[in-house]
């Protein structure tokens, strides 16, 4: 029988009636269960999740209201049909006013048996259909609470309701910052997978002799320090969504190992020999052009043509500014309430500023921003929080000073942005380092950038292990 033929469960103590309804069933397709007692059904419904059911509305052990009320608790959406013989049609009728879907009356009539459990089947899948509609609208209405209501955004609202209904893999695209896992669990949780687990995995935050084993788990004794079994997480997904992160930081060794597992939906853990099944839907996010680093020879072309089923491309915050209004207000909101504070409102000229930066850190940055000024505001964010937070955007002054007080000189534009981006980055190093004792992995997966980057820009700006101020003598 083939596995989606829809599943029929039918309730009557007689064995007799149960052969000649389920052998009708068989005959048109579908697949079927049956018992003979209220308990025995029951458990059917919570292992076999039958489509359908037919009862019959005089059992020895139960009575039929209570199989019925029983049935619903388990699966509210469940269209129970009611056997009844004519004698007794007032009580198929008490039966349809507790819930039951229709009713059959003795001696049947074949066809209208199975125009019934058609027509029930396909009432359910509707009911089902209109349930994963209605929590795509809720996921991505969250989506919008999260990211703002500008036309880019319900762009992005539009193709992952496009997508979460297919399983095709997605490559998610964006600038650092902008938003990618949130699309990629609007994606999950929009698709018919949602009652599987959500995992993300940060493919630069890990060394690679980790990364593999974190993926695709390993054997006891595969390496030092394997004192036991473990299982990847690609295994742990399950029927459910994983997300690789900066997938292009990825080894070309895992790579390979990753396209396997892809075409043919089985791997092996690190130094086993059985394989495991992967059935969770793969999304992989980066904020670099991954057809680019096939190009300059950093990304297996095989695995990128792979992936490449679907593109949604983040757009940066610089280019949609009408939602920094809303995103700045919200984590006021948000760091007021945390703080217990009474901060209540962003001044003009404060906001003006805030519109008016560019943001190459994206929403991670405004956030981290917001959050420190509302640390300094009693009441409102004025100007004079932005310049106490000494980041770069307190350079920006909407009527700048003129002649010797104008703080950049003679730089231009592009020098002042990598100037201060790279003080910001420097401060925010320090401080996560400091936070996590010098754990540069730790760091990493806290800032969410990739391990390779961490110990670049650690390098580049001089900064000791803990974290604290580098001195240059």
């Amino acid at each position: 029988m083939n596995p989606k033929s829809p599943r029929v469960l039918i309730v009557d103590d007689e064995a007799e009636i149960c052969f000649l309804l389920a052998r009708l069933m068989v005959e048109n397709k579908f697949a079927v269960e049956t018992a003979q007692d209220g308990p025995t059904a029951l458990q059917l419904i919570l292992s076999a999740s039958p489509d359908v059911m037919l009862l019959d509305l005089r059992l020895p052990d139960m009575d039929g209201k209570e199989i019925l009320r029983a049935a619903k608790d388990i699966d509210p959406d469940l269209p129970i049909i009611v056997i009844t013989g004519h004698a007794d049609l007032s009580g198929a009728v008490e039966m349809m006013k507790a819930g039951a879907h229709d009713y059959l009356a003795k001696p049947f009539d074949h066809n209208e048996v199975v125009r019934v459990v058609h027509r029930a089947v396909a009432e359910r899948h509707l009911k089902t259909k209109l349930k994963n509609l209605s929590s795509q609208v809720n996921e991505t209405s969250s989506l919008s609470k999260m990211m703002g209501s500008s036309n880019a955004v319900r762009q992005l609202i539009t193709e992952v309701n496009r997508v979460a209904c297919s399983n095709f893999t997605v490559i998610i695209s964006g600038e650092t910052g902008c938003g990618k896992e949130l699309v990629a669990q609007a994606i999950h949780y929009a698709s018919n997978l949602s009652a599987g687990p959500f995992i993300a995995i940060d493919c630069g935050a890990l060394p690679p002799t980790l990364l593999e084993s974190e993926l695709f788990g390993h054997e006891k004794g595969a390496f030092t320090g394997a004192v036991t079994q473990k299982r990847g997480k690609f295994e742990e997904a399950g029927k459910g969504t994983i997300l690789l992160d900066e997938i292009s930081n990825m080894p070309f060794d895992a790579q390979a190992k990753l396209l396997r597992l892809l075409q043919e939906k089985k791997g092996y853990r690190v130094g086993g020999t059985e394989t495991f099944t992967m059935d969770a839907r793969l999304l992989v996010a980066s904020n670099q052009n991954l057809e680019t680093a096939v190009s300059e020879g950093n990304f297996r072309s095989d695995l990128f043509y792979r992936l490449n089923e679907y593109i949604i491309k983040i757009p940066s915050l610089r280019k949609r500014k009408e939602d920094i209004p809303y995103l700045a207000n919200r984590f006021m909101k948000n760091t007021s309430d945390e703080l217990g504070k009474n901060v209540t409102g962003i001044s003009p000229s404060a906001m003006e500023i805030i519109i008016s930066y560019d943001w190459p850190g994206n929403v991670r940055q405004l956030r981290s921003t917001i959050r420190r000024a509302v640390l300094l505001a009693n009441e409102i964010i004025t100007e004079r929080e932005l310049k106490q937070i000494e980041t770069p955007i307190s350079g920006i002054d909407v009527h700048p000073a003129t002649g010797h007080d104008f703080p950049w000189g003679d730089c231009s534009l592009k020098e002042i942005v990598k100037k201060s981006t790279n003080e910001v980055e420097k401060e925010i190093l320090q401080q996560v380092l400091k936070h996590t004792g010098g754990n540069k992995a730790k760091a990493a997966r806290i800032l969410q950038i990739d391990y390779k980057t961490i110990h670049t820009k650690i390098k580049l700006f001089g900064i000791p292990k803990n974290g604290g101020t580098y001195d240059k003598r």
